[in-house]
């Protein structure tokens, strides 16, 4: 046994405020949430990621990325996966006054694995 414990893929799609914000944060944070994002939302397939950032982000910014980064599972484990709409849309609900907790237990860089424009 290594030691090492067992992680989980997630997805984010963002802007590039957020992203600027991540990187202010050496790709290993994500920033506070805003006053009116009582909720942070990581999603847990790609695709849900990719359509996010290209329908939303880019006609509301300019941009839309989709970013990919690995968390502890078992920290992973309080949080119940929520179906946001068809089956494979799906997203955990971190509370905005959790985030710290959850970005000490990722694990690496948070990366930018698409990019619309």
């Amino acid at each position: 046994m290594t030691g090492r414990r067992a992680t989980t893929t997630l997805w984010r799609p963002t802007g590039p405020r957020e992203l600027a914000l991540v990187a202010e944060l050496g790709w290993r944070a994500w920033p506070p949430r805003l006053p009116d994002q009582p909720i942070f939302y990581p999603v847990l397939n790609e695709d849900y990621a990719v359509r996010i950032a290209r329908d939303w982000n880019v006609p509301h910014s300019g941009a839309g990325f989709v970013t990919r980064f690995e968390v502890d599972s078992e920290f992973l484990a309080r949080y119940p996966v929520r179906q946001a709409g068809g089956q494979t849309i799906l997203e955990l609900w971190v509370p905005a006054e959790e985030l710290d907790e959850f970005n000490a237990h990722i694990v690496g860089r948070i990366r930018v694995v698409r990019e619309f424009r």
